[in-house]
């Protein structure tokens, strides 16, 4: 009975053994015909595509780079052997899991800004610094630069000012307009156009120069032109440009915020790059004061186009009071230019523009730029 009973045990011990070993060949069997299977695959991946590349000149994509694609799904496959068989087989090629996803667009910016506070109140009593105005305008760059970060404007903006001995004005304008411009979302840069030496003032020219200067330095599709003692009332009067030419400072507080005539083009102007070059930029010959703005609104009547201006609730101004500047006397031939703009338009203007260019100077909230813009001719001998 011992026997037997001891007979079956070694039975079931030897059956037990066999199966184990039957299991242990069949997963050996396995584990080889998935090893070959992966390099067989690899091999016939690497020759197809080589092949291909031999077949096409061009490899899989027809643009004569060579793209080998590999099978890393499988559970015996690692990033490494990846990387180790694509250095061996072709170009490397990152597994795409782990790279960053790419920034989204910026939106475009709203036409109408929602931070705009509307009526604003305009003092020139309290004492002002370029110090002070520095450091309430962090986000400005050097040269008086700034670009809206969370959104895209539709145009880029040089702010042109002709300039000579208004220091104190500047601080000014440049206290109110900075804050201002940024709250309407433009992308914008500040150009003092300074006019060296004590000869006549010629308003005109200098904003040619802006324009001209202004280009070298960046790719602007809109210019606004500005006197240096204007600052408006509202900052829903957004300085960019409009399908026809602007007019700004309609509404001044030395007119009794009325428009003085139907033809006023003075103060605070804007023009498109395409709309400035149509009109040939600006007059180089209204030495002194006063003409050039009439000339200007000629020339945009003569070329097809219409000047567009705010409503007069929100195209108000308040003006620096001031002396008038020396070498800067009324014009006494102004009346008679004023008449002949048809005749002068196309030879008198950004194509027929002469200056030198002295120094370009960078300031935390504007450049400045130096010239010398020469002499009026002499006036004719009345007998």
């Amino acid at each position: 009975m011992t026997r037997l009973m001891l007979g079956r045990t070694l039975e079931r011990i030897c059956k037990g053994v066999l199966l184990l070993c039957l299991l242990h060949f069949l997963i050996m069997m396995i584990l080889y015909f998935d090893v070959y299977s992966q390099r067989f695959d690899l091999f016939s991946r690497f020759n197809n595509g080589r092949n291909g590349s031999r077949n096409n000149g061009s490899g899989a994509t027809g643009s004569g780079h060579h793209f080998y694609y590999y099978n890393i799904s499988r559970p015996n496959s690692t990033s490494a052997s990846f990387l180790a068989a694509g250095k061996q087989a072709g170009p490397s090629v990152r597994p795409q899991t782990n790279q960053a996803p790419s920034p989204k667009p910026l939106p475009p910016c709203p036409e109408n800004p929602p931070g705009l506070v509307g009526r604003l109140l305009i003092e020139f009593s309290s004492q002002m610094t370029m110090e002070r105005v520095q450091r309430e305008n962090p986000n400005v760059t050097e040269g008086g630069r700034y670009t809206p970060p969370d959104c895209r404007p539709r145009w880029k903006v040089a702010i042109i000012i002709p300039f000579r001995h208004r220091e104190n004005h500047l601080k000014y304008w440049l206290h109110y307009l900075h804050p201002i411009l940024r709250r309407q979302k433009i992308d914008y840069s500040i150009y003092i156009i300074n006019q060296l030496g004590d000869d006549t003032f010629n308003r005109a020219k200098l904003l040619n120069v802006g324009y001209t200067e202004a280009l070298k330095d960046g790719e602007y599709n809109c210019f606004i032109f500005s006197d240096v003692d204007l600052i408006p009332m509202d900052d829903r009067n957004l300085y960019h440009c409009y399908e026809q030419p602007r007019h700004f400072a309609i509404a001044m507080d030395k007119f009794g915020f009325r428009l003085p005539y139907a033809g006023y083009f003075g103060g605070v102007s804007g023009l498109s790059k395409k709309q400035f070059l149509k009109i040939n930029g600006f007059p180089n010959e209204y030495w002194g004061w006063g003409g050039e703005d009439d000339d200007i609104y000629n020339r945009i009547t003569l070329n097809g186009m219409k000047v567009s201006r705010p409503d007069v609730r929100i195209g108000r101004y308040r003006m620096i009071k001031h002396e008038r500047d020396k070498h800067n006397e009324p014009n006494p031939q102004r009346f008679n230019k004023i008449q002949n703009t048809k005749n002068t338009m196309k030879k008198d203007g950004i194509s027929s523009l002469t200056y030198r260019l002295v120094q370009t100077k960078r300031y935390p909230l504007y450049t400045n730029i130096s010239v010398e813009i020469g002499k009026p001719p002499p006036r004719p001998f009345r007998g």
